[in-house]
């Protein structure tokens, strides 16, 4: 057993395996998760808040792990704890991936993509080497922004702003 390496399954059953990720890649995680827990503290602690090891099952069966993710309080009390389980039975309502060295954009794009189809309403695809974040939102198309200095949460997790200096840096 390799305690390092993180699987996921997609919704076909194939396996997933994700090695371990450098330091830039864990500091920028540690950041990105590190503001989302600061805007739920201070919002009330509304909803629930996951970092990069939390694995969710799909609505279409894939298991994922985004790298930082939120969960509304409405649709977390509304899972059973046999739904809870392991691996929670939902879609985060929002999600983020960030691009390491070993990840290829494309199919982040496709995860992004899933996570879209599966009930997140939004989601950030955060690529450090081409300073550029894809931002997907339920029925409009994925819109770059080009080296951004902060992203919103806008209605989702309204007043969540990441400060990309952070994440750049």
């Amino acid at each position: 057993c390799n305690r390092d390496l993180q699987l996921e399954r997609t919704a076909k059953g194939e396996l997933i395996v994700n090695p371990p990720t450098g330091w830039q890649t864990g500091k920028r995680n540690s950041s990105i998760s590190g503001e989302l827990y600061i805007w739920w503290r201070n919002a009330g602690e509304l909803g629930e808040v996951f970092e990069s090891s939390t694995g969710f099952i799909l609505p279409n069966g894939a298991t994922l792990a985004p790298d930082a993710s939120w969960v509304s309080q409405e649709r977390w009390d509304a899972l059973t704890d046999e739904q809870k389980g392991t691996f929670a039975n939902i879609c985060p309502d929002f999600v983020v991936e960030l691009r390491s060295q070993s990840d290829t954009l494309k199919s982040l794009q496709e995860k992004m993509q899933e996570y879209i189809d599966n009930g997140a309403k939004l989601g950030w695809l955060i690529d450090p080497k081409n300073r550029t974040v894809e931002v997907y939102r339920v029925g409009l198309d994925v819109e770059v922004l080009s080296n951004p200095t902060e992203l919103s949460g806008e209605e989702v997790l309204s007043g969540f702003v990441l400060n990309m200096g952070r994440v750049w840096g």
